[in-house]
């Protein structure tokens, strides 16, 4: 048997499934491209404004997301409530800014940031921030 840390997966994941909950109280599932910052008890997930996550997040702001190891023998939940942050209308304001630091941390530097930064207002791209209340997950190991 070994240590699982689902904390840890969850750090090195760029792949998992973030739930939101639609009006009728269902599930609403999508793949999302988190990074976790571990110190902070905070993933971020850059998302645009007209996706029905969005709309979900901003009507009931309780998410969980998961992830999995990539044999898929390990997983692990992060649930907790949600900030959104933008969308930004100058490509240099805060809300940008914002999307800014979650690309470096999450991929590191961008080729070119005059056209992440204008993307990002033209996609109406928002920032998500999880602020993790609780962690649990497996291993099938």
């Amino acid at each position: 048997m070994t240590d699982f840390d689902p904390r840890a997966l969850l750090a090195a994941s760029r792949l998992g499934v973030l739930a939101t909950l639609k009006r009728n109280g269902l599930p609403q599932l999508s793949p999302v491209t988190p990074f976790y910052d571990r110190a902070a008890e905070r993933i971020y997930v850059s998302l645009t404004d007209s996706r029905a996550k969005t709309a979900n997040l901003r009507r009931d702001p309780r998410a969980a997301l998961e992830v999995t190891s990539p044999d898929g023998r390990d997983w692990a939940t992060a649930e907790g409530t949600v900030e959104l942050i933008g969308p930004g209308v100058d490509p240099y304001g805060p809300e940008v800014e914002a999307l800014v630091d979650y690309y470096r941390r999450a991929a590191g530097e961008h080729p070119d940031w005059d056209e992440y930064r204008t993307v990002m207002v033209a996609d109406r791209r928002v920032l998500m921030v999880l602020s993790v209340q609780h962690v649990y997950g497996q291993t099938l190991r």
